[in-house]
């Protein structure tokens, strides 16, 4: 059913869309056909009829946009159902324990620190010496 009213809707979407570049300009500037109007539609229908017609047409279409969008919405939220962001935080494995938080030191020590590439050992404070380096084992 959505998908066929996708389909309708963006027919009228096209419709709208050209029936609006059929319309012409009150500005005086030029029209789609350059100086008066639509080239090929000239003789079609003249002065008053075009523009209550093409006007009709445009609000005829406008509506049925504005119906489609509400309808699609309304499908769209009442087939998905209302979730938290919570519901996305697995929980650990009954046999597993959830590592255990790193305490002190900014993001990226806490990262280091997970994947194993720093030790664990807190940061040092901003001001203080940095300790020496250990002796490398052989």
């Amino acid at each position: 059913m959505q998908t066929v009213l996708i389909i309708v809707h963006l027919i009228i979407v096209l419709a709208l869309i050209g029936v609006v570049l059929l319309q012409r300009s009150e500005g005086g500037g030029m029209g789609l056909g350059g100086g008066g109007g639509g080239g090929g539609v000239s003789g079609f229908m003249t002065g008053r009829g075009q523009a209550n017609a093409l006007t009709r047409a445009t609000a005829i279409l406008a509506g049925l946009f504005f119906v489609t969008s509400i309808a699609l919405t309304v499908m769209a939220t009442s087939t998905r159902a209302p979730r938290s962001i919570l519901d996305g935080a697995a929980p650990a494995a009954p046999g597993q324990q959830a590592p255990a938080a790193p305490q002190g030191g900014n993001v990226l020590e806490q990262l280091q620190r997970l994947q194993g590439d720093q030790p664990a050992s807190p940061a040092p404070a901003p001001g203080a010496p940095a300790p020496a380096p250990a002796a490398p084992q052989q």
